[in-house]
């Protein structure tokens, strides 16, 4: 039976993320967070792959790999393509890390990881107008960037497994916070070279994933960026909002 107390606390940060992710997903900045790799690993050989899209066209992917006991190396990668009806928004970005996992507590159900790394990516964002002829655009900005950035992961198993679907599922919730530095290699306006900026971002991210079976789950990401520095372009407002399947394999059978 699922703990009453436990299900409230989690519908009630699920809605404080939510309500957030809104509130700040109505900013506009040529930089858009992708949703970072959680492997959560406990031991060497276990692997991870993962992918999650949303509705404004935001597809990320995630891959890492235990190569000791303790230390685990992760690859992220994203692509976005959305269109409103006065502005066009594109950006890839991949990135890769190194760090440190550990498991927590006697029943070993919670996980800890560190871990810091490198990214470069690309965005070019496009206000447009109206005209007899269809859309037309009235200003494009163009940026290729890089980013240093250290993420700290933590998640918890519940030990009480769900019923759900038919089956009893095993559910668990974690939180992945990151700050980055993003700072912009070339930036132009119209074509025309313009002074680069750079911000730091602190980009916590809440997630949850339900077990389908003993390798597949299905994962909900939501998540915000704080941006440090009070730019024109280069600025918190995009938020992360997803949905998407994990696979986790070299796993101990429980």
């Amino acid at each position: 039976m699922v703990n009453t107390y436990y299900m409230n606390r989690f519908a009630a940060v699920v809605l404080l993320f939510s309500v957030l992710v809104l509130i700040l997903s109505s900013c506009s900045s040529i930089y858009m967070p992708n949703v970072p790799a959680t492997p959560m690993f406990s031991k060497q050989g276990e692997g991870y792959l993962s992918g999650h899209v949303n509705l404004k066209g935001n597809v990320s992917g995630n891959a890492g790999v235990a190569i000791s006991d303790h230390i685990g190396i992760i690859a992220n990668g994203s692509y976005v393509n959305h269109r409103k009806q006065i502005k066009e928004f594109k950006q890839y970005l991949y990135e890769g890390g190194l760090g440190y996992f550990t498991t927590i507590g006697k029943s070993k159900r919670q996980i800890f990881e560190v871990y810091a790394g490198y990214g470069m990516g690309n965005s070019i964002e496009t206000d447009l107008r109206s005209t007899t002829t269809g859309m037309q655009p009235v200003e494009i900005r163009d940026m290729d960037f890089e980013k240093i950035f250290v993420q700290v992961n933590y998640s918890s198993t519940k030990k009480d497994k769900i019923n759900l679907f038919g089956a009893k599922r095993e559910l668990n919730y974690g939180t992945a916070i990151r700050m980055s530095r993003v700072a912009m290699k070339d930036f132009t306006v119209d074509e025309v070279d313009a002074e680069k900026e750079d911000n730091i971002f602190i980009e916590p991210v809440f997630f949850t994933r339900l077990a389908l079976n003993r390798n597949w789950q299905l994962q909900y990401t939501t998540g915000f960026n704080i941006g440090v520095n009070s730019n024109e372009y280069l600025k918190a407002g995009n938020a992360v909002f997803t949905l998407g399947v994990s696979y986790n394999f070299g796993k101990k059978k429980k």
